[in-house]
């Protein structure tokens, strides 16, 4: 019994009485700024009453101009302290998430791209780069080592001639 649906008769009449709800309290906000505004407006401006000489409308602008000064000094103080804000915000946002010890890795794809697409695509499409890396190498020649080699004797006669005293004495002379 609990999972009855409800018809969509019903549920449209329940929309549009929620929807009426929501527009009358829009309407009622909307109309509470305006009365707000108007309150402000009548505390901070006072009615205009215009001189009828030349010189009281010369002081009146001085001093129009005087307001408007300390009002411009009071917006960029507060600018100043919502961007100084803003930035401590940021700063401590940042300590929160090093302090988390946890960052977002995105997902990388698998891109399989030539180096010279590569260059491409991040040099821009004028310029032509080949990556022949073996046209700019430079050319060596091998050369061949001749190494000296020892006459091959008969083995028997090394090891006779180090086998004594006579014979220790030359592997240290040779040596040293």
């Amino acid at each position: 019994m609990s999972e009855k649906k409800m018809t969509s008769s019903r549920r449209q009449h329940l929309k549009s009485l929620m929807l009426q709800i929501a527009k009358g309290l829009l309407e009622a906000e909307e109309a509470e700024r305006v009365e707000e505004r108007k309150k402000y407006m009548a505390e901070n401006c006072p009615p205009l009453d215009m001189p009828g000489s030349l010189q009281e409308l010369q002081d009146l602008c001085k001093k129009l101009h005087q307001k408007i000064d300390v009002v411009d000094e009071e917006r960029y103080d507060m600018a100043a302290k919502a961007t100084k804000c803003d930035k401590e915000i940021e700063d401590l946002k940042i300590k929160v998430q090093d302090l988390k010890g946890k960052f977002k890795k995105p997902a990388l794809r698998k891109v399989r791209m030539s180096a010279d697409a590569m260059l491409q695509a991040l040099l821009g499409s004028k310029h032509k780069v080949n990556l022949d890396l073996r046209a700019n190498l430079k050319q060596v020649k091998k050369e061949v080592k001749e190494e000296e080699k020892e006459a091959v004797g008969d083995w028997r006669k090394n090891i006779e001639d180090k086998a004594g005293m006579d014979g220790r004495k030359k592997m240290f002379e040779a040596e040293a």
